[in-house]
């Protein structure tokens, strides 16, 4: 962590630190993607940002849904998990928060993190609006057409873009994916501001 008072700071926490199905179906995912494309295995990662400016420290982050009112954790959105149909059920769907004193539950196992992305006030001000626009398409689907399904990570280069971070600031850890963040980046924003 950075002296710095204000800013913003990425996350990369292991998939599935907090609980060991979503690490295995993780796991097997990632080995069956690997195979289709013809590439190693890369370790996976879910991803937050702790975001400070002089009203506060925000966390946000997506998870599952919770069982009670998400005014206490933040809820600025909520989306639905495989199918617009199973989102009917709590079970199915997904929460994003930004909570003024919240915590990255896994923090303790986060891998070269944090990273500072901006010491900007004014920059860490605009992720935090940001949040408030932000799109629910079906978690695990490719819906905004980015060649990449929504997840955690699609979340925060979705609210990063969108405030004007440059994507080239974001790397994932050493034995992440090496995707092409910027580009999709872009393509993120562009496909939901575009009419």
């Amino acid at each position: 962590m950075t002296s710095d008072p204000f800013g913003v700071d990425l996350y990369w926490l292991p998939l599935g630190a907090g609980g060991h199905s979503v690490r295995l179906n993780g796991r097997v995912f990632e080995a069956i993607a690997a195979l289709l494309e013809r590439r190693t295995r890369c370790d996976l990662y879910h991803s937050a940002l702790e975001v400070r400016v002089p009203e506060g420290r925000f966390v946000i982050e997506q998870a599952p849904a919770g069982r009670d009112q998400g005014m206490r954790r933040g809820v600025v959105a909520e989306g639905p998990v495989g199918s617009r149909w199973a989102g009917r059920f709590r079970l199915f769907r997904y929460e994003v928060r930004c909570w003024n004193g919240g915590v990255i539950p896994d923090a303790d196992d986060a891998v070269e993190s944090p990273r500072r992305l901006t010491h900007d006030p004014d920059m860490a001000r605009r992720v935090l609006e940001s949040a408030s626009q932000l799109p629910t398409p079906v978690w695990g689907r490719d819906e905004l057409t980015t060649g990449e399904m929504w997840n955690s990570n699609s979340v925060v280069a979705w609210l990063l873009a969108s405030a004007g971070l440059p994507a080239a600031c974001v790397r994932p850890p050493t034995r992440g994916s090496r995707s092409r963040v910027a580009g999709r980046c872009r393509r993120r924003v562009a496909s939901v501001t575009d009419p």
